[in-house]
């Protein structure tokens, strides 16, 4: 089973706005709102009050710094610099005694945007998404243990005004908790990051599978994990290996 059952864009896929995003519209407006009525207030208060005395112009001088300047960062300590290099070696590696997984995409562990827009149910929207939220590359990686299998992705976006990683990220997790039985957990080391399983398993070609996921993301690259196995997915197993990659951007 892979992941091309997730719905990309609004309701069923259609491409439309999904509620989450009109929500924070309406949140934004009466935010904005409040701040224009406690700004006129804030001024009726202050024109009724007496002026009060400007301080001194004249102001103590300000003691220079000695020493040499700090050094700049190591390409290993500066993040942006690791970021921009090869985002394959940002990826976990294979566990000890675990096999390639024949269900794995890409080729050489990169993803292109018309490989990652095919893995939705309608690739066609998921790619003009993709193409406005700047997508720039995709690493992947994927094994097998027994019966389980485990994919790891990492899409980064361009650093551009409308670029979302957090969005693209958000949009998973809001399709994750429309699946029917489904339970969450906060990703340890990050914001908003979530990590799901799904107790409802789905049944195809005679085969019963249980499906465990995590979203997050930290700058410009977003994380996606998918776990399938015939038996249940303990929570701490996706909890944790998203951990361990968050650990790593």
């Amino acid at each position: 089973m892979d992941v091309s059952e997730r719905p990309v864009g609004g309701s069923e896929g259609t491409g439309e706005p999904r509620p989450r995003r009109r929500t924070a519209r309406l949140l934004t407006c009466a935010v904005a709102l409040g701040v224009i009525a406690g700004t006129c207030a804030g001024y009726l208060v202050q024109s009724a009050r007496e002026p009060g005395a400007l301080p001194p112009l004249s102001q103590p001088a300000l003691a220079r710094s000695r020493g040499a300047a700090p050094e700049p960062l190591s390409a290993a300590r500066d993040r942006q610099v690791r970021m921009d290099g090869d985002l394959r070696r940002m990826l976990l590696r294979k566990p000890a005694g675990a096999r390639d997984s024949a269900d794995a995409t890409g080729e050489d562990g990169w993803l292109s945007l018309p490989a990652y827009a095919g893995s939705f149910t309608k690739p066609k929207v998921a790619f003009d998404l993709l193409v406005r939220a700047q997508f720039r590359r995709a690493a992947t990686t994927g094994w097998r243990q027994g019966q389980r299998s485990t994919e790891i992705r990492l899409v980064q976006y361009r650093q551009e005004e409308d670029t979302s990683a957090a969005a693209a990220s958000e949009e998973g997790q809001y399709w994750a908790e429309k699946k029917p039985g489904t339970r969450s957990w906060p990703v340890p080391g990050t914001g908003d990051g979530l990590s799901y399983v799904h107790d409802r398993p789905t049944t195809q070609y005679g085969v019963t599978v249980y499906e465990a996921e995590a979203q997050a993301w930290r700058g410009d690259v977003a994380m996606e994990i998918w776990i399938y196995d015939t038996k249940p997915i303990p929570a701490t197993t996706v909890r944790d290996l998203a951990k361990r990659q968050m650990e790593r951007l």
